[in-house]
């Protein structure tokens, strides 16, 4: 027996060595996020040892805390990833309406206690730790709980976000608790410290979750809300979980695009791309490709409100309806086309934010976060340090007990040959789907690398008129403006920044065989990369 087993361990070796090794697909792993403390958290992570997932969980948890306008604990969260073996998920954790809510008796109001629903964050980060991280949860949350505990420099943008909404602040005991220094809000490079939130996210790490859910957080959160008028109950934040999300595939010039279903609205990125697919785009001037993209957009965005309909994003992300689309239009002179599919909206409102990790053997997670509208409800429980999402009252349409509510984020990952190529998203409500899409055509149609095409300047169709991004390092030209009028609609040049979306994203460079970060430049985010060992 002693000689039979040493030589099924011999068999064993030699079949062993005889494997081929698995290469990485890389040579480095990146992260872009929308605040630099963010990015470092992940790349702290990276260099530690850590793969995609244990970053993504970091920068997670870590915008969470210093870019609280943005989004938060009490926000919700879709993701998709690229797994190495190629496989491509999502994740569902936007905020829900909970179990008992009735919109026939609910106090209908988009902000305060009253338009809190059941958070999805933490549900959401959770998920990808238990099923996919290699690090413990104190580990990957360490620098968030830093960035609390100890504070962080207010960056200028952030702190106008705070003074825009200083009289709601005012109004709810928790927010001033937390966001007021004195008087007023805290202004550019002063250290805001959240002694509070720590507190909170070493809890979470301490029970992997449960405390939020059903433990001594949810507990605070449900006395708080329920005594202002709220309709979070602690059998809504018990039932609550994470789903996973329908990942809907599309092609575009060869590439494979992979994006998420309702309630995300990666349907509309799809259509959007299909009807552009009917143009030589490569060929075309600037102009033209704008053109183009005008149209794509104006059609798309008359579909949204059909995609819960049964059996209609069959047709919406399909190529015959694209097609049929681009024909009906070419028929047309530019400005009847545009008037035949106007009724397109787009909120002033830019919110949300996104961040995008990739690492060496080829995973790659696209995570978008948000609290609704900057700093959300306006409410933070005292005691507890984050703000709660805006869900209930109508923000984000009709809602019934148990609903998880559509908006237009759309994490999106394109692959060419099974090997990830671009993962990307965006903040800036109604114009994600667009800022993401202008993205995609411009790497792949246009040529450009990364980090140009996320400053080129971008379009956005509001009804029949066509508002163009022109502020200081965009491209467009006074002759690209002329251009596009002489198609025969109306052209509002746009000068303040971040008013298009905000994208931060990654690429890979198959010939060099290595990741590119790029973070959007109308914002205060960064990229940054670890090398291979």
């Amino acid at each position: 027996m002693k000689y039979q087993s040493r030589g099924l361990a011999i068999a064993i070796f030699l079949l062993t060595a005889c494997q081929p090794t698995k290469q990485p697909l890389a040579n480095n792993s990146v992260v872009s996020a929308a605040h630099p403390l963010a990015t470092k958290a992940g790349i702290s992570i990276l260099e530690q040892g850590g793969n995609a997932y244990d970053a993504a969980i970091a920068t997670g948890f870590a915008i969470a805390v210093v870019e609280q306008t943005m989004n938060g604990l009490g926000g919700r969260l879709q993701a998709i990833i690229h797994h190495e073996d190629g496989k491509i998920t999502g994740i569902d954790a936007t905020t829900q309406a909970p179990l008992s809510y009735d919109p026939e008796t609910a106090t209908m109001e988009t902000t305060g206690y009253p338009s809190i629903g059941v958070p999805g964050v933490v549900k959401g980060l959770m998920t990808i730790h238990e099923k996919y991280g290699s690090m413990d949860l104190a580990t990957v949350m360490a620098p968030a709980i830093d960035y609390a505990e100890n504070g962080y420099i207010m960056l200028p943008e952030a702190a106008k976000r705070h003074a825009s909404v200083i009289e709601y602040i005012r109004k709810y005991e928790g927010s001033s608790q937390y966001f007021l220094n004195g008087d007023t809000t805290y202004v550019a490079g002063e250290r805001l410290v959240q002694k509070d939130l720590a507190n909170t996210l070493r809890k979470i790490a301490e029970t992997k979750g449960e405390a939020f859910y059903t433990g001594e957080i949810a507990e605070k959160m449900v006395a708080d809300i329920q005594a202002n008028g709220g309709y979070v109950d602690m059998e809504s934040l018990a039932a609550y979980e994470a789903k996973e999300s329908r990942v809907l595939t599309g092609s575009y010039r060869g590439y494979d695009i992979n994006t998420l279903f309702l309630p995300a609205f990666g349907a509309i990125n799809l259509e959007m791309l299909n009807f552009m697919e009917n143009y030589p785009l490569s060929e075309y001037s600037d102009a033209d490709w704008g053109k183009v993209f005008f149209l794509a957009n104006t059609i798309a965005y008359k579909d949204r409100r059909r995609q819960s309909e049964d059996g209609a994003v069959e047709e919406i992300i399909s190529k015959e309806y694209a097609k049929q689309k681009a024909d009906s239009v070419n028929a047309l002179d530019l400005k009847a086309a545009a008037m035949a599919y106007s009724g397109g909206w787009a909120s002033p409102d830019g919110h949300t934010t996104h961040f995008t990790v990739a690492d060496k053997n080829g995973i790659v997670l696209a995570v978008t976060q948000t609290v609704g509208n900057t700093l959300g409800s306006k409410v933070a429980t005292p005691g507890l340090g984050f703000v709660y999402a805006q869900t209930l009252g109508g923000y984000l349409g009709d809602m019934k007990a148990g609903d998880r509510a559509p908006s237009h984020i759309s994490p999106t990952i394109v692959a060419k040959d099974g090997k990830p190529f671009l993962g990307l998203g965006a903040a800036g409500g109604s114009r994600i789907p667009t800022a993401i899409v202008q993205a995609i055509s411009r790497v792949i149609d246009r040529g450009m690398n990364l980090p140009d095409a996320l400053a080129a300047g971008r379009i956005q169709s509001i009804d029949t008129a066509m508002y163009i991004e022109m502020h200081e390092g965009t491209t467009w030209t006074q002759e690209d403006i002329d251009a596009l009028e002489s198609f025969g609609f109306k052209v509002y040049p746009v000068e303040e920044k971040a008013r298009f979306g905000r994208i931060h994203a990654v690429h890979y460079d198959v010939e060099n065989q290595n990741w590119t970060g790029a973070a959007d430049p109308d914002w205060e985010g960064t990229s940054d990369g670890v090398e291979k060992e």
